[in-house]
């Protein structure tokens, strides 16, 4: 009998998922993590391949930032180890074995000192469903936890370390107690937590006192995730943009009042950007400059009449031309009625006049 070769050529141009990784880290991991080490895994011993921090970002449609806190992320969990120059740059990664508990993590040893495009490790930890409110009111009548407890567990370490790299000094004891107190009180998670420091920094804010005024903020708009935190980010800088770019202001941010009026025009009144800019298009038509409170007035009334859309607008507009024309006719109306009214009327001798004209015959 002849001997049978078997030929492959189904799993050609394939990579292998290890069922350990979908068993025990997958689950617990953000998904644009998971892409992360499934992109490195397709590249692994690829001769063709030349990979840079920028290229990973570019195929997985994400920022660099988004790309080194995935690492940070395996790397804790003992899934990659980088390797890096003098300079704390990436110049080399090497995934490591998996563990069957699927909580490997780096020891202190292979924490990194992270560049300026680089911060340092971040951990998986879901935020829990507390409710914003509550979590705020317990967070000014509770009395912070004791560091000592916290240092000792791995993402707080981790999260001081961070800390300290972004603002670039050693934290006092009363910050320390603050990004504690997201943790524990506010029930942030480590990954949200690193991304609001990381956020605030990058806008020139390295006041606690601001980032904590942010945490609050996030807090009470339900924000649990980077996610939910990048989309929030997102639309206050397009809102920012829209009202700076009408009025004509350049290389600057808003102002703390500025940024108020903004707020309320965008979350309390509800107004889409297109509405926003008309408002301040008519402003500087009207004032030849950008002024937030004649702004505010024209919105102000809009939001009293129940604008929701620019067509809105137009058929207010239209009224008031209306009521204007209609105003005006009956202004001159009663300025016709004043002028006849004001007819100076003469009075005349009835009995001289005919004594008058006897005479005269």
């Amino acid at each position: 009998m002849k001997t049978l070769t078997l030929k492959n050529k189904f799993q050609t141009n394939a990579t292998l998922l290890p069922n350990d990784f979908i068993d025990h880290y997958m689950v617990d991991a953000n998904g644009e993590f998971v892409k992360v080490y499934l992109f490195l895994l397709r590249h692994l011993d690829d001769p063709c391949s030349s990979l840079t921090l920028t290229t990973i970002a570019d195929c997985l449609n994400n920022t660099e930032a988004d790309i080194l806190r995935a690492f940070r992320y395996w790397e804790k969990k003992g899934l990659l180890r980088t390797e890096r120059d003098t300079d704390g740059k990436i110049i080399a990664l090497e995934l490591q074995k998996m563990s069957l508990s699927g909580g490997g993590t780096a020891s202190p040893s292979q924490t990194r000192t992270p560049s300026a495009a680089a911060p340092s490790s971040v951990s998986s930890a879901e935020p829990s469903s507390a409710n914003a409110s509550a979590a705020i009111t317990a967070a000014k009548a509770a009395k912070a936890v004791p560091i000592d407890s916290f240092r000792a567990q791995k993402e707080i370490r981790s999260l001081l370390f961070i800390a300290e790299q972004y603002l670039g000094k050693t934290l006092t004891h009363t910050e320390m107690e603050t990004i504690t107190y997201f943790y524990d009180t506010l029930h942030m998670s480590a990954d949200l937590i690193e991304y609001l420091i990381e956020s605030c920094v990058e806008n020139g804010h390295k006041s606690m006192h601001y980032i904590r005024k942010v945490a609050f903020s996030w807090v009470e708009e339900g924000i649990e995730t980077v996610t939910q935190a990048k989309e929030q980010s997102a639309l206050y800088n397009k809102n920012c943009y829209t009202v700076l770019n009408a009025f004509g202001i350049k290389n600057r941010g808003p102002a703390a009042s500025e940024l108020t009026y903004i707020r309320k025009w965008a979350e309390d009144y509800a107004f889409s950007p297109d509405i926003i800019a008309e408002a301040c298009r008519r402003t500087i038509a009207a004032t030849h400059q950008p002024s937030f409170e004649y702004a505010d007035s024209i919105l102000t009334k809009w939001h009293e009449k129940n604008i929701r859309h620019l067509k809105d607008i137009t058929a207010l507009d239209d009224e008031y031309q209306k009521e204007r024309a209609a105003g005006k006719t009956a202004s001159r109306a009663r300025a016709s009625a004043r002028n006849l009214n004001n007819f100076e009327r003469r009075t005349y001798d009835m009995e001289s006049l005919e004594e008058q004209l006897l005479n005269s015959n």
